[in-house]
């Protein structure tokens, strides 16, 4: 069973592989391909607004069972409520989650971790501030919440998804990680600080997690699957609060060629949903410097598969968090 509701549309038309974008042969994607989510459970960070709202109504419109994980409890509710009139029956719940907290992100996963089950953990939350903000532990806001706090809440809720067959987590990166690099020396910005070279930092960060997360699992013959994803160009909260003056003179000029939330919402929708996805892969949109169009597999920057980068950053967040992934793991 498939249901069909609102957002961008697709043709079925077949994407020829490209050595340029780094697309690999794949069919148009839209909200009308997403499987039929009846009896399955998706946590979705940062829910109440942009892509991740996107992706918790499109989910919930197809039968799952959604469970918001967002800051604001007032806008949190207040999304619940705009999904429920879109889908009068939706099976949600509200999880007051800030990630800039790890005592919160500790509650939050015991929480979760009462749930008959869990399919989806999809790390969609993400700041975006010209501002040298703290989080509640002292860690640089765009490292500590786009990073940190869903290494976290991925480590603590890792056994809960290795029960669910096929599970997934899924990171929301950005085209920016190309333009990052981590500051392994000032993590927090004490010495320097720039907005958007800390914010492409952070999503450098999410893939170098996303790909050693899937090495890891693979490592140790886990079923749950580790996959990556970018919405292009969308028209959302975060990239306002980031650059508000450059985003006031860009977006009516640009408004034309970027996506939606919903439009930006269909990679990770893709990666949480597609019965062909498969571990390690990076979706984005298919159109010219992947800013819209329907979801196709990407290429990352080079520093997105350095392992070594992506080993130390391991081990540093797990210092940071005090949280051991794999702590419930026993090879045998």
């Amino acid at each position: 069973m498939r249901l069909r509701h609102g957002g961008e549309t697709g043709n079925n038309c077949e994407i020829l592989p490209s050595t340029d974008c780094g697309c690999t042969l794949t069919k148009a994607y839209s909200q009308a391909d997403i499987p039929s989510q009846v009896g399955r459970t998706h946590l979705v960070t940062g829910a109440n607004t942009g892509i991740g709202f996107e992706a918790a109504s499109a989910l919930a419109g197809c039968g799952a069972r959604v469970l918001l994980g967002c800051r604001s409890e007032a806008r949190g509710r207040e999304a619940c409520a705009r999904i429920r009139a879109r889908f009068p029956h939706a099976d949600l719940e509200l999880l007051p989650l800030d990630l800039g907290d790890l005592s919160c992100v500790r509650s939050v996963a015991e929480r979760v971790l009462e749930e008959d089950r869990l399919d989806t953990l999809i790390n969609n939350a993400g700041v975006g501030t010209p501002r040298h903000l703290l989080t509640k532990d002292g860690f640089e806001a765009h490292f500590g919440i786009n990073h940190l706090g869903h290494f976290a809440l991925t480590g603590l809720l890792l056994a809960k998804l290795e029960e669910t067959p096929d599970a997934r987590v899924v990171n929301v990166s950005s085209n920016m990680h190309k333009y990052g690099g981590i500051e392994w020396d000032d993590l927090h910005g004490e010495q320097s600080y720039k907005g958007l070279a800390r914010y492409s930092m952070s999503k450098l960060a999410n893939l170098l997690f996303a790909f050693e997360l899937e090495r890891r699992l693979r490592a140790r013959d886990c079923r749950t699957m580790s996959l990556a994803c970018h919405p292009g160009g969308a028209l959302t909260e975060l990239g306002r609060d980031l650059n508000p003056w450059v985003s006031k003179l860009l977006v009516p000029l640009s408004r034309p060629v970027l996506n939606t939330p919903a439009g930006g919402a269909l990679p990770t929708l893709r990666a949480a949903t597609d019965s062909e996805a498969k571990g390690g892969q990076y979706y984005g949109p298919r159109g010219p410097f992947e800013v819209s169009g329907a979801p196709v597999l990407r290429r990352p920057g080079k520093g997105a598969h350095n392992e070594q980068d992506a080993a130390r950053l391991w081990a540093v967040s797990m210092q940071l968090t005090g949280v051991n992934p794999f702590a419930y793991h026993k090879q045998t």
